[in-house]
């Protein structure tokens, strides 16, 4: 069995991570905020993955197991909080929204996490002011314990494009389109469209990690037009792809 890195304290810092770098599985007896402040960021626990472009931040509890994927160059923004002080009252990672203010409070609290002086503790007191009024997003893409649901989505995190139905994909690993319209609810809490959109929408923000067009990030996340993925784009993020801040 591979040994998890153990890292008691959660620490306070900034870093850069090129493309496609990665932190492996480790875990904290802290909470942590990780935030992209330039490129996107990919956390992975066993329950699933979390993706935050800079306009989001990734809340992950005490003791979670995580690992970490750089997605473009990412400077990455680490906020460590005690066990016994959780503002968010949060105990499974979530993905928070990001405004201005809350931006650069966590860019300043990180740049110089050895500074004890009066000025940075009340920098750090409007950053949990901020933090608990951050509304939550629902950007989780969760991993399917059941062995055939597995199996269907890993064919589709291969190709988000693929279009197959529940059903001719049912055909493929031995399931009726019941039983794994079932298994989506009771395995991972939602539909089988939404568990798509999910990861259609967290390849897409790797690919403009990448620079890639916003037309050609539509054909390969598998959407039928540029303007059907900006809208869909746009209802979840806020903001039109064409105008995601990628560093």
């Amino acid at each position: 069995m591979t040994q998890i890195r153990h890292e008691p304290i959660a620490p306070t810092r900034t870093q850069r991570l090129a493309p496609g770098a990665a932190i492996d599985a480790h875990r904290h007896d802290d909470h942590q905020i990780v935030y992209a402040g330039r490129g996107v960021l990919a956390v992975t626990t066993s329950a699933g993955s979390w993706v935050a472009p800079s306009t989001r931040a990734i809340w992950v509890p005490a003791g979670t197991v995580h690992a970490h994927q750089a997605h473009g160059e990412l400077e990455l923004h680490l906020v460590g909080l005690s066990a016994a002080e959780n503002p968010l009252a949060l105990d499974t990672p979530t993905v928070l929204a990001v405004g201005p203010l809350l931006r650069e409070l966590i860019v300043a609290h990180t740049r110089t996490p050895a500074d004890d002086s009066p000025e940075r503790a009340r920098l750090r007191a409007v950053l949990l002011d901020q933090l608990r009024a951050s509304p939550q997003q629902p950007l989780h893409l969760p991993a399917p314990a059941s062995p055939v649901l597995r199996t269907l989505c890993d064919l589709l995190r291969a190709d988000p494009a693929d279009g197959r139905t529940l059903a001719a994909l049912g055909r493929v690993v031995g399931a009726s389109e019941r039983t794994l319209s079932r298994l989506f609810r009771s395995d991972l809490g939602m539909t089988f469209p939404q568990w798509r959109t999910q990861l259609r929408l967290h390849h897409a923000l790797v690919l403009l990690a990448e620079k890639t067009p916003v037309t050609t990030v539509a054909h390969l996340c598998g959407w039928s037009s540029a303007s059907a993925f900006i809208d869909v784009f746009r209802r979840t993020f806020g903001h039109t792809p064409g105008s995601h801040p990628t560093g």
